[in-house]
């Protein structure tokens, strides 16, 4: 059996009637203590244990009966546990927690497992954002927070409990405000499903930049793992051009947009993604001389690419 994981020892002192709780689970440790300074809330403790057939604990140290209790764990698969494993190991906490008497028992969960799986493409294909709902309303959970979903308005449909899906616009935007130069602004949609996030984008900047922003779109159609289409919408020339979408994956979608913005005569294009999953052929679509710079949020560690791997 191994050693268990522990949380921070800190003794959790009172706030507002000693009924709030912070817990974050191994892998998320970093997530939870950056959550604990911003907000001033020390890090509840608890136990992880695994045993030698595969099955695993989790349970909280301090006492929750009666509080407030916020759980944060991002669900992206990595070295020694894949997405599965997180999600399992979450589920089993907010259980243990609502078991303990926890009043009220919240989801933090910046990057959503199966996110992408919101509807049928093919028949009898699964929506399995619908079934991971109902695993996180099975165990208790009251409300469930994650950022820069796939789909808003299918996130939000699939859980009866609270969801609250938030964006990280006001994160990218200072990214952005630091690298772009004079040159006009344009936002690009790699797809027309993405437009409303690129919306949201342009408007903030415009916000805080005080300047106007243009709007372009391209075409994704997908097909047997194949992507195409050829169609692009906007007005790029001259501009600095930012491609904003939900997640990298191999980059290919990414790259597409690129090229077709830089043939339309694109002063410069940086890439611009909440999520940074970078599976195994990302290194090299992203070295891919259209693509400036990518900007990307801490919800999964950049630890499938090597140092220097792509424009950053």
């Amino acid at each position: 059996m191994t050693e268990p994981h522990m949380g921070s020892p800190a003794l959790i002192r009172p706030v507002a009637g000693d009924r709030l709780r912070l817990f974050a689970l191994k892998g998320t440790e970093e997530l939870g203590q950056a959550i604990s300074r911003r907000l001033d809330w020390p890090l509840a403790r608890h136990e992880e244990r695994d045993f030698e057939d595969g099955e695993h604990k989790i349970r909280p140290l301090d006492a929750v009966c009666g509080a407030d209790v916020y759980v944060a764990h991002s669900l992206h698969g990595g070295p020694g546990q894949s997405a599965n494993d997180k999600l399992c190991r979450l589920l089993f906490f907010i259980g243990a927690l609502k078991d303990a008497g926890a009043a009220r028992v919240t989801a933090v969960v910046p990057y959503l497992c199966y996110a992408r799986k919101d509807r049928r493409t093919k028949p009898n294909d699964p929506v399995t954002t619908r079934y991971v709902a109902a695993l996180f309303e099975s165990v208790g959970a009251d409300a469930i927070v994650a950022l820069e979903v796939h789909n808003e308005a299918a996130f939000e449909n699939a859980f009866r409990c609270r969801a609250v899906a938030l964006t990280a616009a006001p994160l990218l935007i200072e990214a952005i405000k630091a690298v772009v130069e004079d040159a006009p602004l344009c936002i690009i949609s790699p797809d027309l499903g993405g437009g409303k996030r690129a919306d949201l984008l342009r408007e903030a900047l415009e916000a805080s930049t005080g300047r106007q922003v243009g709007k372009a779109f391209a075409e994704k159609r997908r097909s047997a793992d194949v992507v195409s289409g050829d169609l692009f919408v906007g007005d790029v020339a001259g501009a600095a051009c930012i491609i904003v979408d939900d997640l990298v994956s191999t980059g290919g979608t990414l790259v597409r947009a690129a090229r077709a913005a830089r043939d339309r005569g694109a002063r410069r294009i940086i890439a611009c993604v909440t999520h940074g999953l970078f599976m195994p052929g990302a290194e090299k679509a992203l070295a891919d001389p259209a693509i400036e710079r990518i900007i990307a949020t801490d919800t999964v560690p950049p630890f499938r690419l090597a140092a220097g791997a792509c424009p950053r």
